[in-house]
């Protein structure tokens, strides 16, 4: 039984190491806008992301002190609001980073990627087309039973 295990991916570190590792991470993101790390790295640091721009979008004094907690610097802390104030991610409710994997390296096989900050605006999916299920015809079947045809009436005269 593990009763204290700790949420998250360990990243073959100790758990300070790790922290710094992360904060490290995060913050080299918000400052150039997309970095080049390991994919267990970078799949380690979107949640991470994630929170800090939610708390961005909400944009109270509360949420700037856990983002500098978070980051680790005031003055990107205050970039990241700012582009969060004006409206960057506002039609975007989740996913805002995306990962592009780069092919393996060379010295230890381990997979590459590029972590980056989402930043077009967000397509609305287009309403699914409601398509009636057209029933096929009813087949008539042919009379068995000939059917008298009406006799023309010949005028005579």
């Amino acid at each position: 039984m593990r009763h204290n295990k700790k949420r998250g991916m360990k990243l073959g570190t100790d758990a300070s190491h790790t922290k710094a590792m992360k904060k490290s991470l995060v913050s080299s993101l918000f400052e150039h806008d997309r970095i080049k790390t390991l994919e267990s790295r970078a799949k380690a640091i979107r949640p991470d992301v994630d929170k800090v721009i939610t708390w961005a979008k909400k944009g109270d004094l509360a949420s700037r002190r856990l983002a500098i907690a978070k980051v680790g610097d005031k003055e990107l802390v205050r970039e990241v609001f700012e582009k969060a104030a004006q409206g960057m991610w506002a039609d975007r409710n989740g996913g805002y980073t995306r990962i592009m994997k780069l092919g393996r390296r060379k010295g230890d096989n381990a997979e590459v990627v590029i972590i980056e900050l989402v930043t077009e605006p967000v397509a609305p999916k287009a309403a699914p087309a409601v398509t009636k299920v057209e029933e096929p015809e009813p087949v008539e079947e042919p009379a068995t039973e000939v059917e008298a045809e009406p006799e023309a009436e010949v005028d005579a005269e």
